[in-house]
Order: structure tokens, then C-alpha cells, then sequence
């Protein structure tokens, strides 16, 4: 998010009572920034390509219902990937033509819902497809139906995140002996089959590896349709995925360069034959979260200042597990959330759960921070406050959205509770507190 809009509302943050001693972790969320990041989204596909195109965020990356039905608002539908993301796209009022199931591991009865409903749903493998067969020959579905294929294009800088590798767990490995005549068959042999999906990685993933994958599957799309006779593929999901610059508050890649680099790559992906889904999750948010969080206490150890604050595994369990590839900035306020100034001092910032490795930034030169002080945790707007990790019974903190005055007054800053909270009572009630003696006599 711009810096002058992030100041403006972490200064009334702490104003306004969000973030306090007694309440000392708080996410924000930018409104405008991501109303404008939606608009930028559609704009840039819709200046390549004539052909109707679903952008479907993808739930994993901001479960929270108020942001869905924000996104809704822009125009953006919703990809979900179990029974509890499809109940909260339900709940922001996400309509089932706006709606993508994907999942590789679907039960029966989420399939039965998804057809139900009419959801759109991508197969994830044969026995998967078998499910459909036997769900569709039963009772009519208006769902658009379509199979996951990986291309096996490569993975990219983190492997975990990579799915279109070799061994990849997701779809029909497209390269394996005779699976690329099975798919084409598939489709043949089920003239309801009319969607084709990939998604190759995200957040360590070349563009240009996407769009090799991408250009994969729409020459499957064309094969099929040739052997068929007809355009039996209408549309190609071609997942999201697009990675975020976690270095700087710079937006890039920008969704306009990769939508001109897909027309480069596929072009005849995008004159206008084949309908288009996309599932963008990070690329949409992560720039318009922060985290804030007090500086409790402040000590030395080995002659390196370390900084205790309230924000660590608990919001940010991927940076403190494996850094290297999800490092964060930070940016130091005071006490009264102005920015902080001074000489950079090398110091770590620590969170607060018991173990050692429990760090957002090791060895980070910052202004010296002091007791009360408060830190921002940057570019955390997706997965970070969303996927909370529940070490040492920390609470999950409360998100709030935010509106700023253009002038730059503080005052005049709206926030809206996104989700409260959690309190003491919360976390013995979901940790068995209503049945303490189930075990004494079991």
C-alpha cells in the first residue's frame, strides 16, 4: 500500500484504541488499495483478450468473509478448495456462477454439493472423474465440468509451492506414459467434460515457467477440440499464482505485464475462442495487509539489541519456518505510531512464543527500537492473518479494514472490524473447556 496511506492509519490505529497495551497485535487491511488492485486485475485481461473472463480469488489466501464479499463487489468471484471455503464464498454472497471447486481431495458429498449448486468443479485425477461420471449420470448438473492437467513444465524457487513439477500431487501428470492420450479420450468419451485447468506454482514461480504451462494446456485444449470436432473446451482455468515483491513497496510484477506476456506466449489463448478463468490469491492482497504490534520489552544478548513485540509464529508461521524464502520488512513507529526516527541499529525483532527461532527479522538495522514502540510487519494482507497458528494458546488478532482521509488526517480514518479479536474465553471453548472432564472416565 502507499506509505503515506499505511502512516495515516497505523498513527490511528494506535489513536483510536486498535492497538494497546492490552490489546497488543492488530492487522490492518487497505480498502482502497485493494479496490484498486481488483480494478487493475480486470483491466489488464480485458486488454488483451474480448472473451469473458472469471477472475475466482482464491479463498486460501484471505478466508475471511468481509474481504470475499469486498472482492465481490469489484467484480471478482471466488476459487475454493474445501467445504469451508464454499460456505464462507456462500456467506459474502458469492454465487455459484462465480464460483471454482478445486481440491485433490474432494469427498463425495462436496461433489454432490458443488453439482447441486451448479459450482464449476476441475476434476483433480481419474478416480475423481469416475465420481463425476456416476454424480452426473444420476441427476443433471448445470455445473461446468472441467479436468486438472500438470504440465510438468518445472517447479520454481520454493519447491512447496511449485505444482507443476515432475511428481507434483495435483492433477493428471500430463508427460507420464500414456496419460496425455487418457486425457484426450476423457474428454471424448464425455461430451459435458468443457474446461481444461492448470496452475503451475505461485510466490518463487517465473512468470514466464506460468505461461510455459499455461501454453501447454492450451495445446492440449486445441487437440481435443480438433479430435473432437468441435470447440468441446469453452473455457481454460489457468489458475493464479502471479508472485509478489516482498522487497519493496513496488507492485510488480503487475497483472498488465503478465497479461501481455501471456498474449506474447499463447495468443491464440486469447483471441477470443476460449472463455478464461483465473485464481489469484497473493497477488491481489498481499500488498494491502499489514500486522501491527507493541514492542513489549528490549534487551541484549552477544551484543546484538533484540526487540520482543506480540507478532511472530503465531501470524507469520511461514517467514519464521523457513525465512529465506518468505523474508518481510519491517518498518518501526513510536509510541504514539509516527514513523520512528534515528541511526539504523542491526537488531533482531522477536515474537513471542517460547522457542528460539521464533524471529520476524534477524540482524535487520532499524531505528533502535524501545519499549512501546509499535512495529508493521509489510506486504502481510494474504496468508499471513488469515492462517493463523495457535502455538502456546496465542489468540489470533483482531483485522480491520481501513479508509483514509486524502489530506492526511489521522483523525478522520475509518476503520471496520473485519473480525474481532479472539479472546481467553474463545480459546478454552475451542480447546474441549465445555467438556473438562471427558477424559476421567472415558
Amino acid at each position: 500500500m502507499p506509505f503515506d496511506r499505511r502512516d495515516q492509519a497505523v498513527r490511528a490505529a494506535v489513536e483510536q484504541g486498535l492497538l494497546r497495551a492490552e490489546q497488543p497485535v492488530a492487522a490492518l487491511l487497505d480498502v482502497t488499495g485493494i479496490r484498486a488492485c481488483a480494478a487493475a486485475l480486470r483491466g489488464a485481461f480485458a486488454a488483451v483478450t474480448d472473451a469473458p473472463v472469471l477472475h475466482a480469488f482464491a479463498v486460501k489466501a484471505a478466508p475471511l468473509v468481509p474481504v470475499l464479499a469486498l472482492l465481490r463487489d469489484e467484480g471478482i468471484g471466488a476459487e475454493v478448495a474445501s467445504p469451508g471455503e464454499l460456505a464462507l464464498a456462500r456467506a459474502a454472497g458469492l454465487p455459484p456462477d462465480r464460483t471454482v471447486l478445486d481440491s485433490p481431495a474432494k469427498t463425495p458429498a462436496e461433489l454432490r454439493e458443488a453439482l447441486e449448486l451448479g459450482i464449476a468443479v476441475n476434476a483433480d485425477n481419474p478416480q475423481e472423474l469416475a465420481r463425476i461420471d456416476a454424480l452426473v449420470g444420476a441427476s443433471p448438473t448445470s455445473s461446468p465440468l472441467g479436468l486438472r492437467v500438470n504440465p510438468q513444465v518445472g517447479g520454481g524457487a520454493i519447491e512447496a509451492l511449485s505444482t507443476a513439477t515432475a511428481t507434483s500431487k495435483f492433477g493428471v501428470a500430463l508427460r507420464d506414459e500414456g496419460a496425455r492420450d487418457w486425457v484426450v479420450r476423457a474428454y471424448l468419451d464425455r461430451p459435458w467434460l468443457t474446461r481444461l485447468h492448470t496452475h503451475s506454482g505461485s510466490q518463487g514461480m517465473p512468470p514466464t515457467l506460468m505461461t510455459r504451462a499455461i501454453g501447454a494446456v492450451y495445446e492440449l485444449a486445441e487437440e481435443i477440440n480438433a479430435t473432437a470436432g468441435r470447440q468441446q473446451i469453452d473455457t481454460v482455468d489457468i489458475g493464479g499464482g502471479l508472485p509478489v515483491n516482498f522487497a519493496s513497496d513496488e507492485q510488480t510484477p503487475t497483472f498488465a505485464a503478465y497479461a501481455r506476456l501471456l498474449k506474447e506466449d499463447v495468443p491464440g489463448l486469447l483471441d477470443g475462442r476460449y472463455g478464461l478463468v483465473t485464481e489469484f490469491g497473493r497477488s491481489l492482497l498481499a500488498k494491502h495487509g499489514t500486522i501491527l504490534a507493541r514492542v513489549e520489552y528490549t534487551k541484549t544478548a552477544g551484543g546484538r539489541p533484540i526487540a520482543v513485540t506480540h507478532a511472530g509464529v503465531q501470524v507469520a508461521t511461514r517467514t519464521v519456518y523457513d525465512p529465506a524464502s518468505w523474508p518481510l520488512r519491517i518498518a518501526a513507529y513510536d509510541s504514539k505510531g509516527r514513523p520512528k526516527s534515528g541511526a539504523a541499529v542491526v537488531q533482531d525483532v522477536a515474537g513471542p512464543a517460547c522457542f528460539a527461532g521464533d524471529l520476524l527479522a534477524e540482524a535487520r538495522p532499524l531505528p533502535l527500537l524501545e519499549p512501546g514502540d509499535v512495529i508493521a510487519v509489510l506486504d502481510t494482507g494474504a496468508y499471513y492473518f488469515s492462517n493463523h497458528y495457535g502455538y502456546n494458546s496465542l489468540p489470533r488478532p483482531g483485522i480491520y479494514g481501513f479508509t483514509t482521509d486524502p489530506e492526511g488526517d489521522s483523525s478522520t480514518t475509518r476503520f471496520a472490524t473485519v473480525r474481532a479479536p479472539q479472546s481467553p474465553v474463545e480459546i478454552v471453548a475451542e480447546s474441549g473447556g465445555g467438556q473438562p472432564d471427558a477424559l476421567l472416565s472415558p
